[in-house]
């Protein structure tokens, strides 16, 4: 099976371990790995601020990008940027020349663990990671992409790795891209409500598949005195050594 990697800009900018890490794991699979270097972002924050034109412009650069790669899928270790490009472009470019190229390549889009679990049918990666999590699910992939079992299913399979539930966890964690920038109190108050949760469970992790949303409660994490480990679910499963 031959995968395009698509690396999100928080991936690419600020957690490039996360991608790393998704390489390993898949190549250990055995998929056949491309990287197209001409990708940029995927225009989800121009989207979310109001800014159509402008994310169509990025949304024809991905298309272009993407489209002269020919491989089985796209790999995605973000639930939000999978849902940009498989579910908003099509409805950005609706009515254009580009719509029935955006579906057919949205349709190739797939967020890391549901590309494991639903596409190679693998859950028990060999990884170990001791300690006791909860994982958060971001908003898009729980709504948009309805992909809720199968990061959990891929932890539970983890050695060493005790899953906990948590109050509220389909809580959105306060990031929501450019609304924490634009609502910083109200965005600081739902990711106290959430650390809240998690110091409650009893959790000495944090496991998430966007790292948008693992930075906006890191960030908070450590602010408020917190030595939680944080980490995408990618560096999880990439884990042998159990320390993660």
């Amino acid at each position: 099976m031959r995968v395009a990697l698509f690396v999100p800009c928080y991936v690419d900018l600020i957690n490039p371990e996360v991608g790393v890490s998704m390489v390993r794991v898949l190549r250990r699979l055995g998929v056949e790995l491309v990287y197209l270097e001409d990708q940029t972002c995927c225009g989800q924050p121009a989207f979310n601020s109001g800014f159509f034109d402008e994310a169509r412009t990025v949304a024809r650069h991905f298309l272009d990008v993407f489209e002269k790669e020919s491989g089985d899928y796209i790999v995605c270790p973000s639930g939000s940027c999978a849902t940009m490009v498989s579910h908003y472009y099509p409805f950005i470019l609706e009515g254009m020349a580009e719509e029935s190229h955006s579906k057919a390549l949205g349709r190739r889009v797939r967020e890391l663990s549901d590309f494991l679990v639903n596409v190679l049918g693998v859950k028990d990666l060999g990884a170990r990671y001791k300690g006791k999590a909860v994982f958060h699910c971001g908003c898009h992939q729980r709504r948009e992409l309805g992909v809720l079992e199968e990061p959990r299913e891929l932890l539970r399979s983890v050695e060493g790795l005790e899953l906990l539930d948590w109050e509220n966890e389909e809580l959105c964690c306060g990031f929501g891209g450019t609304f924490a920038v634009k609502m910083p109190d109200v965005s600081t108050a739902m990711a106290d409500e959430k650390i809240k949760a998690l110091e409650k469970s009893g959790a000495d992790t944090l496991v998430s598949c966007d790292s948008s949303c693992l930075m906006h409660l890191e960030g908070r994490l450590k602010r408020t005195g917190h030595d939680t480990r944080v980490y995408h679910l990618a560096q999880v499963l990439d884990s042998g050594d159990g320390k993660g």
